[in-house]
């Protein structure tokens, strides 16, 4: 997937993501794959935020988000 945005990248054009992301499997998939604009995690936060609440699950996704942009591969859920 980094190849394909880098590809992206170069030609000027921006990398989004598409659904099926959680706290599992996004952390992951921002560290491998350089500059995503956009990711739909809206279902899958509102599902958690069902059995956390909304502001802890956002605080997850956050902490999530800042782990990879660290460089982090390993989920925080």
């Amino acid at each position: 997937f980094s190849g394909m945005a880098a590809a992206a990248a170069a030609a000027g054009r921006g990398v989004n993501a598409g659904h099926d992301h959680n706290q599992d499997n996004h952390g992951p998939f921002l560290a491998a794959v350089p500059g995503v604009l956009e990711v739909s995690i809206g279902h899958a936060l509102i599902g958690e935020a069902l059995h956390a609440g909304l502001p802890a699950t956002v605080r997850a996704y956050l902490a999530v988000i800042d782990h990879a942009s660290r460089g982090g591969s390993i989920p925080l859920a």
